[in-house]
């Protein structure tokens, strides 16, 4: 019987697609025959709402694209012509704008889950690295399309950015004329930007969301206990504690799904600008040269990283470059040779290169550290364990503060300048590159709960 389906089944129109291209084996593998953990709780949405939001950035992108003038004279003019005249353009429009907040949103909460369960740790390096590519790339995409709307924070907020360059030596003006195309923000400028975000960063990130998942299913994913289901398999070669992805799972997603569409939805209808932080006032004037806002800040998902830029002064340098001479000296004091004197020599060589330069370089270093940062934690985090429930209590507080100074410098960064408000943000920043660079330290220490077996599930 089981000969005559298969016999039926290749002479059919998928036995014939089959012959020709794996799509029954593919659907197995990443699918139906796709065993993941039967423990996943309802931080697992997050991987496959960014999936849904990046599948409508492109749709309404196409749509927007079939109407938008990247011409400095006719941009703003065709966004409006989108908003006003063309049928259902103002829709279009609010969910590409709103879908960049809540691609984010998503991919924060994804990334935090992450850091909650160790999914970054062995054997998953590879998938947290080319995760952290993707939020590397969706930064450079958010950029580049900022500038689109040529309204005035579109404008200034490009000049301030492509201008922080600039303060890289040697090579610093002259990288952000050939970034701008011109010596201010112009024409030239929109049209490259406009050519990266519809054309070259797309086509990265599609390439890297394949990689990720590519990666993924070939080591399988992690849970909430930090348990490996693959270690434990039945007679069959089915982990015991696995379930298929379909139809479980994409079921389970698709409750996920209907909630975040009805939020979707409600921000779309009721509060698209979101007070600001999704669309601001000053990008619904036309961009004006001439005129500079009072208050020139990014979108809130870039704020925490700006809010270090600008802490980022004189006094601040002081104190790294106090830090870096202790990290140097520690490594100093830990050598037992000359070949291993690398670090206390880097140290040096940095803290002679910042006392040459100026802070606004070094603002730029630490926002560009704040996220490289990211890409090296599975090899900083030594804990022996994987899933935050099995760790000590410091280690839950630690993580507490981490977030916590993450989004006071997500506020700050939204806030006008203040000798308050950078004190507060050095600080935050200073926690943040602590929780990073203190993990081989402070991961491994404490009392561990052992992690189970097999994972723990209640049927629901």
């Amino acid at each position: 019987m089981a000969t005559a389906d298969k016999e039926v089944e290749t002479t059919g129109l998928t036995g014939w697609i089959d012959r020709r291209f794996p799509l029954t084996s593919t659907w197995k593998k990443h699918v139906s025959e796709y065993y993941a953990p039967k423990n996943f709780n309802f931080w697992y949405f997050f991987g496959s709402l960014a999936l849904l939001v990046l599948v409508n950035q492109i749709v309404t992108g196409i749509f927007l694209t079939m109407n938008y003038k990247p011409d400095a004279t006719l941009a703003f003019a065709s966004v409006e012509y989108i908003m006003r005249e063309v049928p259902w353009g103002w829709l279009i429009r609010y969910m590409h704008s709103t879908g960049a907040s809540m691609f984010f949103v998503v991919v924060y909460l994804h990334m935090f889950r992450g850091l909650l369960y160790g999914s970054y740790r062995k054997p998953r390096e590879l998938v947290w690295v080319f995760g952290c590519a993707i939020f590397l790339c969706l930064m450079a995409e958010a950029f580049f399309g900022y500038l689109l709307p040529w309204g005035q924070m579109s404008f200034w907020g490009a000049q301030v950015i492509v201008n922080l360059f600039s303060a890289i030596p040697f090579i610093g003006p002259d990288l952000s004329l050939w970034i701008r195309g011109d010596y201010v923000v112009s024409d030239v400028t929109l049209n490259r930007f406009f050519a990266f975000h519809v054309i070259a960063i797309p086509l990265v990130l599609i390439g890297l969301v394949v990689a990720h998942l590519v990666a993924l299913h070939e080591v399988g994913s992690n849970n909430p206990d930090g348990v490996e289901i693959k270690a434990k398999k039945d007679a069959n070669g089915i982990p015991l504690d696995g379930i298929p992805f379909h139809p479980y799972y994409s079921v389970h997603d698709f409750m996920g799904v209907c909630v975040f569409l009805l939020i979707f939805a409600a921000i779309i209808f009721f509060a698209p600008e979101m007070g600001g932080y999704f669309l601001e006032a000053n990008n619904f004037v036309p961009a004006n040269p001439l005129q500079t806002p009072s208050e020139i800040a990014p979108v809130w998902y870039f704020t925490a990283f700006y809010a270090m830029l600008r802490a980022t002064t004189d006094p601040f340098k002081i104190v790294l470059m106090i830090v870096i001479a202790l990290l140097g000296l520690l490594a100093l004091v830990k050598a037992r040779g000359k070949w291993k004197l690398g670090l206390p020599v880097l140290a040096v060589l940095v803290l002679i290169f910042m006392a040459l330069t100026e802070s606004k370089f070094w603002g730029v270093v630490v926002m560009g550290t704040a996220v490289v940062s990211l890409f090296f934690l599975p090899w900083l985090d030594r804990s022996p364990v994987k899933s935050i429930r099995y760790r000590p209590l410091f280690h839950k507080v630690f993580y507490a503060i981490f977030v916590f100074a993450f989004l006071m410098l997500g506020f700050l960064g939204t806030r006008p300048p203040s000798p308050a408000a950078t004190l507060i943000a050095q600080i935050c920043a200073l926690i943040y590159f602590a929780f990073f660079l203190g993990m081989p330290f402070w991961t491994p220490r404490g009392k561990f709960k052992t992690p189970p077996e097999r994972v723990h599930y209640k049927p629901h």
